[in-house]
This record gives C-alpha cells, sequence and structure tokens, in this order.
C-alpha cells in the first residue's frame, strides 16, 4: 500500500516540531573557520592525524576545458571485485565467493579475460577441511583458490565477505600489476579500508584482526602492491566513490568545537560547493554553479583507519621496505556540482611527494570525472567485467547447494525481498 494523502501530510508536519538549529549559513560559515583555521596540521591530543603535503588550497577547473586536455597518462588500468555475498548453509557452512578482474584503456581483451577468484570458508564443524591449493581454469587466464576463515561465528558473514573480496583484489593486482604501464586506479580506497575498521567495532573482531594470519595476508598484499608500483615508478591511486571517513569532525569535537555535519564528506562538500543566495519566494534560496569540477590540495591521512599504515601505525607486524612514511594514506576530494557528488582519490605518500605526480594524478582523475560524468572510465569497465549478476548468484548458490547436498538458511527477508537483497 502507498501512503494516503492524509498519513503522508501528518508524517510530513513532523518536520514542523524540529528545530535542526543554527541556519546554512552558520554552518558554511563554521566549515570555512575549520578550513582556515584547524588544518595546517590538525591534531588530537597532541598527535597529528591530518596535515597537507603543500598547504591548505582549493581549486576549481572549467569542466569543458579539463576534459578537451590532453590526458596526463596515456593508457590507464582499473581493478574491482566482485562478490555473491556471504550465504549461509544448514550445513554450518558460511560462503562468500570474489572474482576480481582489470580493465585496460585502450583495451586489453587478454586482461580482460583473466580472472582471481577467492572463496572464503566458516565452518562450524571442525572436521570441515578446504584444499588452500591454487588452481587455474579458462586455458590458463584466470586461477582460483579457496580457503577456511578460523572460527568468528558471531562475525562469520562480515569476516568471509571482507577476506574474500580484498584478498581477490589484492591477489589480481600483483599478478598483473606488471601489465599496468602508466597509472592503476584501485575501484575503492588504496588500502582494505573495511577490514582494518574491525580494529575499532568489535574486541573480538580486534583481537582477530591482529592474532590470525588471514588479515595480515591481506594487509602485506596491498603493502607489497604499493612496494612494486614504487620499484617500477607506476602511480597506483584509489578512486573512493562513497568517502565516509571522520576524521575531521571527530578531531573538531574532541577539541570543543561543535561540527554541525555528520562526516568529513559533508564538511568537504561545504567547503567545495560554489554558488550564491538569490531571492525566492519564500525567502533566501542557496544556488549551486555547475560550470566547474571543484576540489582540494592533498592531504596525510594518520587518523582512524588510515593510522595502521602511516608513520605512526605497525601495519599489523607485515615486514615493510621502504620508509615507513612512503605507505601513508594522501588524498585529495573532488566535488561535482552536477550531481551534487563528493569523491576522494588515494594514492601512498610515496608519489604524492613529488610535484609531478600530484599534478598528473589531480588533472587524470579531473579530466575523467569531467567526461564521465562520475567515476572514471577505467573502475566503471572493471566494475562490469568483475560483477556478478543477481541470476548468477542465484545459480551460483544452487550449485553450492547440490555440492555441499545440503541448501542455503533463508529467513524472511529472503522470501520478502528475494536471495539477492543488500545484507
Amino acid at each position: 500500500m502507498t501512503l494516503d494523502p492524509v498519513h503522508y501530510d501528518g508524517i510530513a508536519r513532523l518536520a514542523h516540531r524540529i528545530d535542526h538549529g543554527a541556519d546554512e549559513r552558520d554552518h558554511r560559515a563554521f566549515a570555512e573557520t575549520v578550513w582556515n583555521e584547524f588544518l595546517d596540521p590538525l591534531a588530537v591530543d597532541g598527535s597529528v592525524v591530518l596535515k597537507p603535503v603543500d598547504g591548505v588550497s582549493r581549486h576549481r577547473v572549467d569542466m569543458e576545458d579539463v576534459a578537451l586536455c590532453d590526458p596526463p597518462f596515456d593508457s590507464t588500468h582499473g581493478l574491482d571485485a566482485g562478490t555473491i555475498n556471504p550465504t549461509i548453509f544448514k550445513n554450518g557452512l558460511v560462503i562468500d565467493i570474489a572474482q576480481a578482474a582489470m580493465s585496460a584503456t585502450p583495451s586489453d581483451l587478454d586482461l580482460h579475460r583473466s580472472r582471481t577468484v577467492i572463496a572464503t570458508v566458516h565452518a562450524t564443524d571442525p572436521t570441515a577441511h578446504v584444499d588452500e591449493t591454487w588452481d587455474t581454469f579458462d586455458e590458463g587466464y584466470s586461477r582460483s583458490r579457496a580457503i577456511k576463515v578460523p572460527p568468528l561465528p558471531r562475525f562469520a558473514e562480515g569476516v568471509v565477505h571482507a577476506l574474500a573480496l580484498y584478498l581477490a583484489e589484492s591477489e589480481h593486482a600483483l599478478e598483473h600489476a606488471v601489465d599496468v604501464e602508466d597509472l592503476l586506479v584501485l575501484d575503492g580506497p588504496l588500502y582494505p579500508r573495511g577490514l582494518l575498521r574491525w580494529s575499532d567495532q568489535h574486541p573480538d573482531l580486534a583481537t582477530f584482526l591482529e592474532e590470525e594470519s588471514r588479515p595480515k595476508q591481506v594487509v602485506q598484499n596491498y603493502v607489497r602492491l604499493v612496494e612494486t608500483f614504487v620499484d617500477r615508478d607506476v602511480p597506483l591511486c584509489g578512486f573512493v566513490k562513497n568517502p565516509a571517513t571522520r576524521v575531521i569532525t571527530r578531531a573538531v569535537k574532541s577539541n570543543d568545537g561543535d561540527a554541525p555535519w555528520a562526516d568529513d564528506a559533508t564538511f568537504f562538500t561545504r567547503i567545495l560547493e560554489r554558488g550564491s543566495y538569490v531571492d525566492d519566494v519564500d525567502g533566501d534560496r542557496w544556488e549551486r554553479d555547475t560550470d566547474s569540477l571543484t576540489y582540494t590540495g592533498w592531504f596525510r591521512s594518520r587518523g582512524g583507519v588510515d593510522r595502521p599504515l602511516s608513520v605512526e601505525g605497525e601495519a599489523l607486524g607485515v615486514d615493510r621496505k621502504l620508509e615507513a612514511e612512503a605507505y601513508e594514506v594522501t588524498f585529495f576530494v573532488v566535488y561535482d556540482p552536477r550531481d551534487d557528488l563528493l569523491y576522494r582519490v588515494e594514492a601512498p605518500y610515496a608519489f604524492v611527494r613529488e610535484e609531478r605526480w600530484r599534478e598528473q594524478l589531480t588533472m587524470q582523475i579531473l579530466q575523467d570525472v569531467a567526461i564521465a560524468h562520475g567515476p572514471p572510465t577505467s573502475i566503471e569497465k572493471a566494475d562490469e567485467l568483475a560483477r556478478i549478476s543477481a541470476a548468477e548468484k542465484r545459480s551460483l548458490r544452487e550449485t553450492l547447494e547440490q555440492s555441499f547436498d545440503t541448501v542455503q538458511r533463508r529467513s524472511y527477508d529472503d522470501k520478502r525481498w528475494g536471495d539477492d537483497f543488500d545484507r
């Protein structure tokens, strides 16, 4: 049923009972204060969590002008991984399967054909066994591996999902690093943020992260990936479509500031959105300019989940062959006013400390966003290659049911929304 108009109006009237605090002008003014006075550097309890690489700065570039520029890189590669989502079976197995793929622009059909497939398995039966040796298929173009995850029943679904996703992505990136000649763009953050966040989510997950070998293997893969690209003098970066960090927001609040935004993306949006207040029938109305992309300079981040790979962190005990600062997460953000969306671009400090790489990475991403009206084509192509469709997910689960002589454990949500609702 849809809402009856009288019910809709009754719900909408609730807004009049909520005082949302300071008005929009005050929020923008406070964001400007934080931008101008807090970030060079940003510290919490005497420890620097964020500082600019080359001064706090923001810029704008005409959308059409940047789209028509010569690209800084002759070729770009994108990398992404997709999963079937964690699946629970009645025999106690919890499984997720991920496949990673790499795209190339200009296209490389042999590279597009290649896949790395990882299945992660959590078993409640201690006698369950998994053959963890690598296997090849598709005439040697692709390879696969199954991995047993140490028991952690309460978080089994999240653990099998994160390990499958990040192992597939990092293994595929390492396997095909030699194919990248100019630039690799990861679809997502530079490091496995979803896994590194475990330390803040629950004591059991934090212990698992610190003591078990599987998470360390994942982090080690990303560390080796950075080292490989630094050795080859070929840059890599991560393109984050939905940035949700809170390093600045938490720091402002810890310093007795009342940050009127939910996360850092909202803060940067206020800083980068251009426009003006115009007269309207109901009073002043904000009107956004949409002819230019706006973006910040680069920052070094040592707060939140970026800390483990900074000079302040231990990288989960993984040996680092370069100086510690080379691995630090640096980022800039770009705001696209056409969709009112903000993107975060991450790269290791080993590249960003050089002005030539900062400029080339910045201009490449700006041009890609301007032309694609969204994320770069390289990672959109990788997303298409790695994606597992809803029909394919159902078929794979049915195949697993037959192989295990069991059935998937279903809930009412499966009946209501279908087997492939977003868990």
